[in-house]
């Protein structure tokens, strides 16, 4: 369940950090609704990073080497792409003010995408933001098999590797589920946010970003 706090008619980028700080994040009713609410939910979605699992199928998708994975290199297409309607998501909660807002933040170095690519065409990717040792998933898209799956396995790796403590997938589905996800209350969100807030992170470590080494990870790790 969410709990909704009063709607908004315009926030500020800095005020979007304080606000993933303080554990809520922004959400629109239609992409045609110019108004934000923000939501505080009593169940939060997590991946937790020191318990993450590969489904088989997905470490050979990776080992086939199918998509071209990059970081930061598309992030406006992929946040559009997260907007487009979907089977099952007809309606998007990205409306222009929270699309500006984390344009914004991308330029400014706290939001982030991972892109998959095939035959130079973007088939795939997800976005969200990062503050210290913490990484808030947004949203992902996919418009070939596997792609958005991928996408996630490489942002896991980047993560493990750059000293993430957390990361947040703000609501459990059952695609997060196979790689592990699961929900926890918000008093225990809260004292995990806090403590990945205290550690220093980076979303750029070395060895980190290739084919290989995310199966070097994940057969450690599934």
């Amino acid at each position: 369940m969410a709990g909704r706090g009063a709607r908004t008619p315009g926030i500020t980028p800095e005020l979007l950090l304080k606000a993933y700080a303080a554990g809520i994040f922004p959400m629109a009713e239609a992409a045609d609704d110019p108004q934000i609410f923000w939501v505080d939910p009593t169940e939060r979605g997590i991946l937790p990073l020191d318990g993450l699992h590969l489904p088989r199928s997905l470490k050979k998708a990776i080992r086939r080497q199918r998509f071209s994975v990059t970081v930061d290199s598309a992030f406006v297409a992929v946040v559009d792409g997260c907007a487009e309607p979907a089977p099952g998501r007809e309606k998007t909660w990205i409306n222009r003010q929270i699309r500006d807002l984390y344009l914004a933040l991308h330029r400014e170095g706290f939001a982030h995408s991972v892109e998959c690519w095939e035959d130079g065409r973007l088939v795939g990717g997800l976005y969200g933001v990062s503050i210290n040792g913490a990484f808030f998933g947004e949203s992902m898209f996919s418009r070939a098999t596997d792609a958005s799956k991928v996408a996630l396995a490489f942002l896991c790796e980047r993560l493990v590797r750059g000293g993430y403590l957390l990361l947040d997938t703000q609501f459990l589905t059952a695609h997060l589920e196979r790689f592990g996800a699961v929900e926890i209350d918000r008093d225990a969100y809260q004292a995990m946010l806090q403590d990945a807030l205290s550690v220093g992170a980076t979303f750029y470590p070395a060895g980190a970003g290739t084919s290989d080494s995310v199966l070097q990870l994940f057969s450690q790790t599934s």
